[in-house]
C-alpha cells in the first residue's frame, strides 16, 4: 500500500488483542510520513466507540505512531498548555482501510504541569488474563513503558514543546490552503 501524503486524511482503528474493534477516528490529517512513523492531527474529529457511541474530539491534537515502538502518543493542545495521552499499543500497520493497532489498555497521561500517571493497570491485568496475553507481549509492553517515561523525562520527540509547535503550525498552514 502506498503511504499517505501530507494533507491526506486517514482513518485510525484501534483493536483489542482478541481482534475486536475498539475505537475509530475518522479523518485524521496526515502531517508527515516516514518509513517508520506517521504524524497527524485530529481536530474536531469524529470518534466511534465499539458500542456505537460517537463523540468529537474537543481540541487539536498531534498524533504520533511508530512501527517499532509499542506506544502511540497524542499531544492535546489546550489553553493551559499541552497534555499527553499515551497508549501502550502494538506498532501500527497501514492497509487500504486504515492505520491500525492493538490497544493494550495501559496508558500514560502527562498533564500540562508535567505530572505523569500510569492509568488502567487494573484493566490491563483483567484483559491480560482474559485474552491470555503472551508473556513476551507483557514483557515488551512493560519495557516500552520505561522507554516512554524516558522520552517524557527528556522531552524527546512529541514531548518537546518545539515539536508540538512545529506540527501544529504545519497543520494550520495545510488547513488554510
Amino acid at each position: 500500500m502506498k503511504l499517505p501524503k501530507e494533507g491526506d486524511f486517514i482513518t485510525i482503528q484501534s483493536y483489542k488483542h482478541d481482534g475486536e474493534l475498539h475505537r475509530t477516528w475518522r479523518d485524521t490529517m496526515v502531517l508527515k510520513t516516514t518509513e517508520n512513523a506517521i504524524i497527524g492531527v485530529n481536530n474536531h474529529t469524529l470518534v466511534t466507540e465499539n458500542d456505537g457511541r460517537r463523540w468529537v474530539t474537543r481540541e487539536p491534537a498531534i498524533v504520533y505512531f511508530h512501527k517499532k515502538y509499542w506506544f502511540n502518543i497524542i499531544a492535546m493542545i489546550r489553553e493551559n498548555g499541552t497534555s499527553y495521552y499515551c497508549n501502550l499499543a502494538s506498532p501500527y500497520i497501514l492497509d487500504g482501510e486504515a492505520l491500525k493497532y492493538i490497544d493494550y489498555d495501559l496508558d500514560v497521561k502527562v498533564f500540562s504541569d508535567g505530572e505523569k500517571r500510569l492509568l488502567d493497570v487494573d484493566e490491563y491485568e483483567k484483559h491480560r488474563k482474559q485474552m491470555q496475553y503472551p508473556a513476551d507481549i507483557d514483557y515488551i509492553l512493560k519495557e516500552n513503558v520505561k522507554i516512554l517515561v524516558d522520552w517524557i523525562n527528556h522531552q524527546r520527540g512529541p514531548f518537546s514543546q518545539a515539536y508540538v509547535n512545529i506540527w501544529y503550525k504545519r497543520y494550520l498552514e495545510l488547513r488554510n490552503r
